[in-house]
């Protein structure tokens, strides 16, 4: 198996066509197991997130596992193959490894050093897990990716620029109508996005805050833990009158907000952060009303982190895609090693029979002993090989250690033998 990665991010794709790909988590579901319906694609984990959709696969061969991820992202989406093709990226085995843990770190992120990819790639994750499309080789990729985001974060100062979306948004706010301490805001949705928006709101002092959910237990939880308001999604047009920022996030499949709604309550600046938007696509030109959008977000990021914090965690996730190739690379002489084991205790149980047939006058006892002495010879001659084997297969280039010995000693090892003896390299995340 190898690894593959295919996706489109803020970076490849305008929000338009974003919003196609983008997953409900109930599509997620579906496409998780579409994918492994697929003939190349073994495993799979969907990250979804407002700007960005990537597959994390195990393929059999690359261009059969691209064509197979591909026509079930074009069948999703409704977005016709060539045009599709022109949004992608595509990562393979160690470009995929490095692109993870890149993401985890929040290097790719639209605010750099954000850690809330973090969160967002745990979710996929575990769905992926309770689906049963994450198999030994996706959980260790995502184990590590996840403990690769960690320790990015706590060994160095990445995340200094800004720890979300939301802030960015906040400080792209604040440079149309100036400092937003004091101003009462509303915050539309108390999912994910919405909490993390109630919590970052209150960190920079905006408020009163007032919550609105279309479930209306949510919002008044989440509304008790942050000294907000909660109101009814029914008096929308009343809480958005009462607001001079609008924070909207939902997972709603169209607008939530139009261009009546807003214009009764202007002024008003909002951000939308959903994907799709939750702000109609006619609301434009509403005198006394700002909407910024993800769009319009990635078009005014904030400043990058220092070079110096860049460099560390870049230093973190050269270090750790070697480890993980290094593991990698043994994964696949495991099976190998195995085999050959295998095929030395087969040749001394047939050498055994043999000996029974010609020497029938052996005692049990006797018997035994040539046992033994036969295993003991055949381990200890395999014992030095196999140990040096997987320390040279470790090592760049390794790869080919599992072939030659394949070749040598006519070794049959199946594929689905190999892709379930991967060993474990441990670091739970």
């Amino acid at each position: 198996m190898n690894l593959l990665c295919v996706g489109t991010s803020y970076r490849t794709a305008d929000v338009a066509t974003l919003e196609r790909l983008v997953f409900t988590p109930a599509q997620q579901e579906a496409v998780l197991q579409e994918l492994v319906r697929q003939p190349y694609v073994g495993e799979a984990v969907v990250v979804s997130t407002c700007n960005r959709v990537e597959v994390y696969a195990a393929v059999t061969g690359f261009h059969g596992g691209l064509g197979d991820i591909c026509s079930v992202l074009a069948e999703h989406s409704g977005i016709g193959g060539n045009t599709l093709a022109a949004h992608l990226y595509v990562h393979y085995d160690e470009a995929a490894v490095r692109h993870a843990f890149r993401v985890s770190a929040g290097l790719e992120s639209m605010v750099v050093g954000e850690a809330q990819i973090l969160g967002q790639l745990r979710d996929a994750y575990h769905q992926a897990t309770e689906a049963d499309t994450a198999g030994r080789l996706l959980h260790e990729l995502m184990q590590q990716t996840l403990r690769v985001g960690k320790r990015a974060h706590a060994e160095t100062g990445i995340d200094k620029a800004g720890q979300s979306v939301v802030s960015a948004a906040l400080d792209v706010a604040a440079s149309h109508i100036g400092d937003l301490t004091g101003r009462p805001a509303l915050v539309i949705g108390a999912g994910a996005m919405g909490a993390l928006s109630v919590a970052t709101l209150t960190r920079a002092g905006v408020g009163p805050l007032t919550i609105t959910n279309r479930g209306a237990e949510r919002a008044s939880r989440l509304a008790e833990a942050y000294g907000a308001t909660a109101v009814p999604y029914a008096d929308l047009a009343g809480a958005l009158a009462e607001a001079e920022v609008v924070v909207s996030a939902t997972a709603s499949a169209g607008p939530v907000l139009d261009r009546a709604l807003l214009a009764a309550a202007a002024p008003l600046v909002v951000l939308d952060l959903a994907v799709p938007r939750d702000v109609a696509p006619d609301v434009t030109g509403i005198d006394g009303v700002t909407v910024i959008d993800i769009e319009g977000l990635a078009d005014s990021r904030r400043a990058l982190p220092a070079a110096a914090e860049t460099a560390a965690v870049e230093q973190i996730v050269a270090a750790e895609v070697e480890h993980f190739l290094a593991w990698l690379r043994g994964a696949d002489i495991a099976p190998t090693v195995a085999a050959l084991r295998t095929r030395a205790d087969d040749v001394v149980a047939g050498e055994l029979r043999k000996l029974h047939a010609r020497r029938p006058e052996f005692t049990e006892e006797q018997r035994a002993d040539v046992s033994r002495t036969l295993h003991r010879v055949v381990q200890q001659l395999l014992h030095s090989p196999t140990v040096r084997v997987r320390q040279l297969a470790a090592e760049p280039g390794g790869d080919q250690y599992a072939t030659l010995l394949r070749e040598l000693f006519d070794l049959d090892v199946p594929l689905a033998t190999q892709a379930d003896a991967v060993p474990e390299i441990g670091g739970n995340a």
